[in-house]
């Protein structure tokens, strides 16, 4: 069969990566892709919008496509997943409805409430003046969430009152995330570990993935702004085989029971971003796609074929299917461009990506590239993935900034700390 990845980022390089190892797959279309999945061997960029509709579906029926990846939160929110379906072709990703989980944290603290799943105390503000009278009688930290979809960018860990009214100001009143901003969700300040927990959903059953652990916060030692994903690392020993038990029965399958009893059946991949608190697991917020960075570790670690795996969320018989993973820990550094993840400049020239992938073990997924004479050049704040796995944690960490080392831009930055956690707990 052919595939369909719609997406242009590092999470979309690796699903095509990962779907073209599949012996299914023919050909592994990316719309729009980036210049690293023309490097995969059945790899090919296509250059669609995926936001116009008609030339979407006259391609998927020119190139007999067996099913479509859909990879951002975006157009799953705006409802691809339906769209397509309604016109017979195979979809693998959430209902609109479905995706009201990521597109409304407003919706999804209200989910939770309602089907008892752990999460932080919560209210919900529809203007301003609201937000800042209520943060003014709270003498703790707090954090402010832009409602709406900000590529990972829209929430704010406020310390004091003055972090926190300055916090709805950007979002409510500045409007720096759009429409997005136009609530906010104010929530307690959870303490703990974070983690990620990726699961295939297929309507009745939740199946989770390896455990992975995400770094959003720009700088070294979590300072700084939150980003998309600075890096991340498979597994993590924050998360032990009882806790990921207790993970799956109370926070991922009630999701798949609340959605099914609300007439909106979950296919597809849930993500869980946790905090382990002293009090056990709780939600910090639900996604409905794969993560990004985290599809970059869990995917090289994925034994088994995917594309069995996405038809089974799709026809309802996940509790059939084997899912192996590669013991070897996989870590993942993202190098960016000078400024992220605020004000930053594109066009500059990559070179060394080659050498650094000269080593068997090391992958680099393109997330903002652009291709021109044969030459490569950032596009984007996050630039590149950089994948490594070997048998240990300590040598995968090792590896991966090894192959960073070897690849130069300029004004490239990354953190250098990806996966300390990890080492500190081990130690």
């Amino acid at each position: 069969m052919n595939v369909l990845v719609i997406g242009s980022g590092g999470r979309e390089h690796a699903l095509a990566w990962k779907a073209a190892q599949s012996p299914l797959v023919d050909t592994v279309f990316c719309a729009p892709g980036n210049p690293g999945i023309g490097l995969i061997a059945k790899g090919k960029r296509v250059d669609i919008n995926p936001g116009e509709p008609l030339m979407l579906e006259m391609f998927i029926e020119a190139n007999e496509i067996g099913i479509t990846i859909i990879g951002p939160e975006a157009p799953l929110a705006a409802g691809m997943a339906d769209e397509l379906t309604e016109k017979g072709h195979a979809v693998f990703g959430p209902t609109a409805a479905a995706a009201q989980l990521e597109g409304s944290k407003g919706f999804a603290k209200d989910f939770m409430l309602k089907y008892g799943i752990p999460t932080a105390e919560y209210r919900k503000f529809y203007n301003a003046s609201d937000a800042s009278a209520y943060v003014q009688q709270r003498d703790e930290p707090l954090v402010i969430k832009a409602d709406g979809l900000a590529a990972g960018k829209g929430v704010t860990v406020a310390q004091d009152m003055t972090e926190a009214i300055e916090a709805i100001k950007i979002a409510m009143l500045d409007r720096e995330f759009g429409e997005a901003g136009a609530k906010v969700v104010i929530e307690e300040c959870l303490y703990g570990e974070e983690v990620s927990i990726l699961a295939f959903c297929d309507g009745k059953t939740a199946v989770p993935m390896v455990t992975s652990q995400d770094h959003k916060p720009v700088y070294d030692d979590d300072q700084g702004p939150n980003t998309g994903g600075m890096g991340a690392y498979s597994p993590t020993p924050a998360v032990s085989p009882k806790m990921l038990e207790e993970i799956t029965q109370r926070i991922l399958q009630p999701v798949i029971d609340g959605m099914a009893e609300e007439a909106t059946p979950y296919q597809g991949i849930l993500y869980a971003g946790l905090m382990i608190t002293e009090d056990g697991p709780k939600v910090i917020e639900y996604n409905v796609r794969f993560g990004d960075p985290e599809a970059q570790v869990v995917l090289p670690r994925m034994k088994s074929d995917i594309i069995p795996i996405f038809q089974a969320c799709r026809n309802g018989t996940l509790d059939g299917v084997a899912i192996e993973y590669d013991d070897r820990p996989c870590v993942t550094v993202v190098m960016a461009s000078g400024g992220y993840p605020k004000a930053y400049e594109k066009g500059k020239l990559i070179t060394g990506v080659e050498d650094a992938e000269s080593d068997p073990d090391v992958t680099v997924f393109h997330a903002g590239t652009r291709e021109e004479d044969g030459k490569l050049y950032t596009d984007g704040g996050r630039v590149l993935d950089v994948t490594a796995c070997a048998d240990d944690l300590p040598a995968a960490i090792a590896k991966a900034y090894e192959a960073v080392g070897k690849i130069f831009f300029e004004g490239a930055h990354y953190r250098k700390d990806i996966g300390q956690k990890a080492l500190t707990r081990l130690t």
